[in-house]
């Protein structure tokens, strides 16, 4: 009678499970084994044989491949993009945010410091662009400017994290991560998603382009910026190529002997994979970084050998010879952006680095027929205040981290180009028109690519998750 009345209540408690409940509790029964067979046969947990080969895309979409122009440091949105001639009326005095009132400055107080560059309204969208950019004006109209984008850190480390993968303290994949795990690779001689960092690296170090939960395969590929980009891609010149061969043959029977005892080890794999990508890479690469085999009218358009784009000149024209060659996602970095003190030197300078590579890159991608499946970003982690701490007066003043308001732009791959998107107050302190937080910009970029942030998920720590961490919202007004 005890285990009647039991059974009773059981089926009673099991009619009051809801669904999420249900599924959970298969986890103590024996329905766990084949619900994660089932699981398994829809692909849900596996990847492919080849992690890396091309996949269709989830949506309809122009673009192929990215190029991601990360401005390390913050580059100020009122001294590149978005221009305040209110802060004129505000120059070196102190704000109380309490009474609104302006005053003098004094010793000890913040103050507001006006841009100390001009600017200019450029394109059918009149866009405003500083003085100093002289030849990105000239592709105003194949550019979208974005000015109501959100962050949500001031540390550079963090926000950079952010902005990068979308989780703040890091760990989890990079954007380019997640879209050579979304689109797999176009070209299986060369890593899928490359970076071009400066000679130090950017504050976060490597994580800001680790694979991070995902399969070791999609981790980014940084090139060296000086002397050789690879170290020893090339075997010594006693060693031929045949035997090269013989000698990853032997070595790929041992790991994979290895392999059959832990078969969820992916790191293995994809170290496995990695020495025949290498092999590859040797006959392949030395090709692509050789920029010296582009004609001089095309090394010109980039700034190539001239005193200060040259450096940054030579990224984007690699970034173009890698992108061509099927490269997925290449970031370029350009540091020194943080700029607390000595804001027109510093500035002057940086956008005098970059101007013309990026114009060129524009160009040359545009007159190749590219430029429609290649995405170009723009961005820093986040931008910069129209005020100042007590850091230094006149010619030394500069602009602290601000999070609530940041430029961005995007050209290429099927965004409204020739369109000014979004606002700031009148003192370029806060967004306040089309203001989106940084994971809708994230779902955007996927969205560009063909891919549907709420479909490209891993399932890991218990849960499937995604790059926009709990899901966002597609800026409609930054596509076509």
């Amino acid at each position: 009678m005890k285990d009647k009345t039991q059974r009773k209540l059981n089926c009673s408690a099991a009619r009051n499970l809801n669904r999420r409940e249900f599924l959970f509790s298969l986890g103590s029964s024996i329905g766990a084994i084949a619900f994660s067979n089932l699981l398994v046969q829809d692909g849900v947990f596996a990847e492919p044989a080849n992690p890396l080969a091309a996949k269709p895309q989830m949506i309809p979409a122009k673009a192929k491949s990215c190029i991601f122009l990360m401005m390390e440091g913050g580059p100020s949105h009122l001294d590149t993009f978005d221009p305040k001639p209110k802060l004129h009326e505000f120059h070196m005095k102190t704000f109380d945010r309490s009474g609104k009132e302006f005053s003098a400055m004094s010793s000890g107080n913040r103050y507001y410091v006006e841009s100390p560059f001009s600017s200019r309204k450029v394109g059918r969208s009149g866009a405003d662009m500083c003085e100093h950019f002289v030849h990105l004006a000239d592709v105003a109209d194949d550019i979208c400017f974005y000015r109501g984008c959100q962050a949500e850190s001031v540390d550079h480390p963090t926000a950079m994290y952010h902005i990068n993968t979308g989780n703040k303290f890091g760990g989890d994949p990079a954007v380019g991560a997640w879209i050579t795990y979304g689109l797999g690779a176009l070209n299986q001689n060369l890593p899928a998603f490359i970076v071009l960092p400066e000679v130090a690296y950017p504050q976060g170090g490597a994580a800001n382009w680790s694979n991070g939960f995902l399969p070791a395969h999609h981790q980014g590929t940084p090139l060296r910026p000086t002397a050789s980009p690879i170290l020893d891609l090339n075997p010594p010149q006693h060693i031929s190529h045949d035997h090269q061969r013989r000698s990853l043959n032997l070595l790929q029977e041992f790991n994979k002997s290895h392999q059959a005892k832990y078969p969820n080890h992916d790191e293995l794999a994809a170290r496995m994979a990695n020495y025949e990508l290498a092999f590859r890479m040797q006959m392949e690469v030395p090709d692509i970084i050789d920029i010296d085999g582009e004609d001089e009218k095309t090394k010109e358009l980039y700034g190539v050998g001239e005193e200060w784009s040259d450096a940054f000149g030579r990224k984007c024209l690699l970034a173009r010879r890698l992108v061509e060659r099927g490269v997925r996602f290449v970031q370029i970095y350009s540091g020194g952006w943080d700029s607390h003190d000595y804001l027109k030197r510093a500035h002057s300078a940086l956008i005098r680095s970059i101007d013309k590579p990026i114009a060129g890159l524009i160009k040359d991608l545009k007159r190749r027929g590219m430029l429609e499946e290649t995405l170009i970003i723009w961005c820093g982690e986040f931008g910069r205040s129209p005020d100042n701490g007590i850091r230094g007066g006149g010619i030394a003043y500069g602009r602290d981290h601000n999070p609530t308001a940041m430029a961005m732009w995007f050209a290429g791959g099927g965004v409204n180009a020739g369109h000014l998107i979004g606002a700031t107050d009148e003192i370029g302190e806060k967004a306040v028109d089309v203001v989106h937080p940084i994971k809708d910009v994230h779902v955007t970029i996927l969205r560009l690519l063909g891919l549907d942030d709420n479909k490209l998920t891993y399932f890991h720590g218990g849960r499937f998750k995604q790059l926009s961490q709990t899901g966002g919202r597609v800026i409609n007004e930054l596509i076509a």
